[in-house]
């Protein structure tokens, strides 16, 4: 084991040094996963966000740094109209595209980009719709987007307004987000010249604080800081990310100072690390959910009654045990409990094997055999996916159903699973991206979330659910929103589309050196903020 621990450092440190020349002040982040792509815009998983949309990108708005708090960004600042139906916007002058091999911007941000980055979403018949094949859009789907803009309009090179169909009170927190950061009209249409599409994902350029370098595949990205950032210029030169998916590399490459920072440590080794006197700790409550979505449009899942019965057979706190090993709580809502409307006086399905056998058989059910989708990855809101389906088979088997494990690589993981006629369930979770209920509700179970190209991996569409999402999401009465959600909650808990599994406690592990690093309750890892002390 120390041989191969040697080899794993040492293959790391060359892949870092073959990437370039470290500069003066090179800060390592030893991420765990590959980034899907490096458009900001087609996917949903907080690995890429991370890489792509961060570093290299910038929104009309986004969150302050360790809040949920939305500040101007490209855009200095909006009007809303009186129906809040029309946003008006203000773009910052003079800000500048980055440049790369194949591309040097001939102008500055104008009204032009930020259109392109709403339609190419929203427009099917857009030639930047799928310009490579299988892209969709999760987000702008999921929460349907397409049916509440209904026109983005220049107005001159400085100004966009957004008319949307009805008033929404969490747009411009979904602004905020990453799949809304905006991307170059003159760089696409540039690609678009030369046949090459496809570098649209893979030679990123943006107007973020970090200029995208070079990407090893499955080992290490490149950063530079950005000359031209029109924010508070990075406190460091270089930024790269060290793809580390084992948490037990990760954390002897931080120990050995090979990288800096490091997301994800296993729960067993949160004591060790406290321990170690040239590292700190950061650890704050997720604002996250681990679930196991039943496929509700396969035969027997699309049973309440059966899948509340799986959910019965299924030892929630030996899991929290197991694979959290106390950095965590077991879950009975979609929503975690530190998220406004979240209704507390729902109860859990309980753990009782005898009634779910019971149950199954009521519903005729008998020598049941499903697929038991495992990650492949650890993520804010899981840190063992494998071993988690490990204990649920083992559970599953007691009450006579055969659960078989499957996984994949990690961007294929999450492409499979929202394909139609998945077989079973699938692991998977959430971490809030705005602090709003409608981000975990809508984008993860609504109607429109079970359209292809959406999010809602249990496929599941409840009209009632959907029409009080709706309801919730036009008025801006808190009380009215709450009332709203946890009545949308009750419905959730009867129907079960999932088994709601846990809520985890994130911890942030880095060098003592590391300075300016927010843990940001969204769970998103940014760094032009950090620095290095002697």
């Amino acid at each position: 084991m120390k041989l191969r621990t040697r080899s794993l450092l040492a293959a790391s440190a060359l892949a870092l040094t073959a990437a370039g020349p470290l500069a003066a002040k090179t800060f390592v982040y030893c991420s765990e996963a590959s980034p899907e792509g490096f458009d900001p815009a087609p996917y949903t998983a907080g690995t890429t966000f991370d890489a792509s949309a961060h570093p290299i990108y910038s929104g009309l708005v986004e969150f302050k740094p360790g809040t949920t708090e939305v500040v101007p960004a490209l855009a200095e600042s909006y009007e809303v109209s009186e129906d809040g139906t029309v946003y008006t916007f203000h773009l910052r002058k003079d800000v500048k595209w980055q440049s790369n091999d194949v591309f040097t911007p001939s102008r500055t941000l104008t009204a032009d980009d930020v259109v392109f980055s709403f339609v190419r979403q929203g427009d099917a018949a857009n030639p930047w719709h799928e310009y490579t094949p299988g892209i969709t859009y999760e987000y702008y789907t999921s929460m349907e987007m397409p049916e509440l803009v209904k026109s983005v309009e220049k107005v001159d090179d400085l100004t966009v307004k957004v008319t949307l169909t009805h008033a929404e009170a969490p747009f411009i927190a979904n602004l905020a987000m990453p799949f809304m950061r905006i991307v170059s009209k003159e760089y696409a249409d540039t690609l678009e010249k030369a046949g090459t599409k496809e570098d649209f994902n893979n030679k990123p350029i943006g107007t973020g604080p970090f200029k995208f370098v070079a990407y090893q595949k499955d080992a290490v990205i490149r950063y530079q800081k950005n000359p031209d950032y029109w924010g508070e210029a990075p406190k460091i030169d270089d930024l790269v990310f060290a793809i580390t998916p084992d948490a037990s590399v990760r954390l002897q490459k931080l120990k050995a100072g090979e990288c800096h920072l490091m997301p994800f440590p296993a729960p067993a080794d949160i004591a060790a690390i406290k321990a170690d006197s040239s590292l700190k700790v950061d650890e704050q409550s997720g604002l996250n959910v681990a679930y196991l979505a039943y496929n509700t449009t396969v035969a027997p899942f699309d049973k309440p009654e059966v899948r509340k019965a799986l959910n019965m057979a299924i030892n929630k706190q030996a899991i929290i045990d197991a694979v959290f090993q106390g950095a965590g709580q077991v879950a009975k809502n979609p929503i975690p409990p530190t998220m406004w409307s979240y209704n507390d006086s729902i109860k859990d399905d309980p753990y009782d094997p005898e009634a779910a056998k019971k149950m199954l058989a009521d519903a005729g059910v008998k020598d049941l055999t499903m697929e038991l989708w495992a990650m492949p990855v650890q993520r804010p809101y899981m840190p063992n996916a494998r071993r988690t389906a490990e204990l649920m088979q083992a559970d599953l088997a007691k009450v006579g159903v055969k659960a078989e494990i499957v996984s994949y690589e990690w961007g294929e993981y999450l492409k499979k699973s929202m394909e139609e006629g998945r077989k079973g369930a699938v692991i998977l979770g959430w971490t809030g991206d705005n602090g709003d209920p409608d981000n975990f509700l809508s984008v993860l179970l609504s109607c429109a979330g079970a359209k292809t190209g959406g999010a809602n991996r249990a496929f599941w569409c409840n009209q009632e659910f959907s029409d009080l999402l709706l309801k919730a999401k036009t008025t801006s009465d808190i009380a009215e929103r709450t009332k709203a959600y946890e009545a949308a909650q009750v419905i959730f808990k009867e129907q079960a589309p999932w088994d709601t599994l846990a809520h985890s406690t994130q911890y942030v592990p880095m060098r003592k050196n590391v300075t300016g690093f927010t843990q940001s309750p969204l769970g998103d890892f940014t760094f032009e903020h950090v620095d290095l002390t002697e």
